[in-house]
């Protein structure tokens, strides 16, 4: 483990250089993939660093214990003691911060709330949800934008989305998603009853922005005789192109311009802009197959949280996580919830890591 955490002190010393050249600045998408990687590795390094300077005072502790007197020994004991505890808990601590990253951590989400079994009272209670992850967002520091909504007849909603923007959103509402279930007298129920009704979530990372970039190799380039009005070279010169992009088959051709620089290049902004449409088309394919997958265990009613108004108690079934502070929760104080599947699901990495070790 620390060798490989001695190899990531120097990367990131390495991007701290790369980040400090001018050069980088005027390349935005390897500044930014610097910057990603600069972030991704700060926090490691720091913890890492503690860890080292914790070694060096315990070692120092330890060399002047055996010629110290009685005095002398009974402090220097507190300091090796303190030493020893402070590398166990970074060395924990460094443990986690190895272990496998969701490739999703860094970016955006998207998410869906719909109202799901129990008519309006469904929809209302999608409306609370979503003014829950509101204050949730606004307490974290979180940008939040609704991107569409249908509103029901009582002021609920139907289904209702929105991005929410900022640091470390994937990593937490990813627990998100699926069916929350809520006990509590709807406003529609004159006779005081408790009823049972759900709404689903839907948590999807924002896809990234895609960059085509043609490999030469990939192209075949022919050139013939342009046809059609022109003047009298048209037909003389071979200013006419055709691209070929090999990998996918797409073939572009262009006579429009006079000379056949100008035509290669405006043939090469139609493929980037055919493979971009083609990319974006794919990446599009592969986010509808995940929201179905998510639609799906929604329609299946599985079921993740259960909010109980009466005895202002929230649980969450994947976890075992039990709380009398519904109250609390709604108004957007989601962090202990949240931190609970984070830890079981830290705990689950760690125990694969074990396994992969052994």
């Amino acid at each position: 483990m620390f060798e490989r955490l001695a190899g990531l002190e120097e990367e990131y010393e390495e991007v701290l250089r790369r980040l400090s050249d001018p050069s980088a600045a005027a390349d935005q998408a390897t500044f930014r993939q610097l910057s990603r990687r600069h972030k991704q590795l700060e926090g490691i390094v720091s913890v890492y660093r503690r860890y080292l300077r914790a070694a060096e005072d315990l070692a120092v502790a330890k060399d002047l214990y055996g010629d110290a007197g009685a005095d002398d020994r009974e402090l220097l004991r507190s300091e090796i003691d303190a030493a020893e505890t402070t590398m166990a808990t970074l060395e924990e601590e460094l443990r986690v911060l190895l272990l496998p990253r969701d490739p999703n951590d860094d970016k955006n989400v998207i998410v869906e709330i719909r109202g799901a079994e129990g008519g309006e009272e469904a929809n209302l209670f999608a409306r609370d949800l979503f003014e829950m992850y509101s204050r949730y967002a606004e307490r974290r520091g979180w940008k939040l934008e609704i991107l569409g909504s249908a509103p029901s007849d009582m002021g609920g909603f139907n289904e209702v989305s929105f991005l929410v923007k900022g640091d470390g959103v994937w990593s937490r509402m990813k627990h998100e998603a699926g069916v929350h279930r809520v006990q509590r007298v709807p406003v529609t129920e004159s006779q005081g009853r408790i009823h049972t009704s759900a709404a689903g979530v839907l948590v999807m990372p924002e896809a990234d922005p895609i960059e085509v970039t043609i490999d030469p190799n990939d192209l075949r380039v022919d050139t013939f005789h342009s046809s059609g009005p022109g003047g009298q070279s048209v037909n003389t010169t071979d200013s006419a192109v055709r691209i070929t992009h090999k990998p996918t088959g797409i073939v572009v051709s262009c006579q429009n311009e006079k000379s056949q620089l100008q035509n290669r290049e405006q043939a090469l902004r139609i493929l980037r802009a055919r493979l971009l449409a083609q990319a974006q088309e794919e990446a599009d394919a592969q986010a509808a197959a995940e929201r179905r997958s998510q639609v799906a265990a929604v329609d299946r009613s599985q079921r993740v949280r259960t909010y109980n108004f009466p005895e202002n108690r929230i649980s969450d079934h994947r976890v075992g996580y039990k709380a009398y502070n519904l109250d609390h929760v709604i108004d957007g104080d989601l962090d202990a919830v949240i931190g609970a599947l984070e830890a079981a699901d830290r705990a689950e990495k760690i125990a694969e890591s074990a396994e992969r070790a052994s």
